[in-house]
């Protein structure tokens, strides 16, 4: 798995939405401000 750096530009990924429907990193770069929030699950 690759790492990512700060300060560098985000891979490109595709992940669902709330309603399941892909949405790709790609649709949003130069159009708006992107910010990306990874929850860890507890069990």
């Amino acid at each position: 798995m690759a790492k990512v750096a700060l300060d560098k530009p985000a891979p490109e990924f595709t992940l669902p939405d709330f309603n399941g429907q892909p949405v790709a990193l790609a649709n949003w770069r130069g159009k708006k401000r992107v910010l990306l929030v990874f929850n860890r699950g507890f069990v």
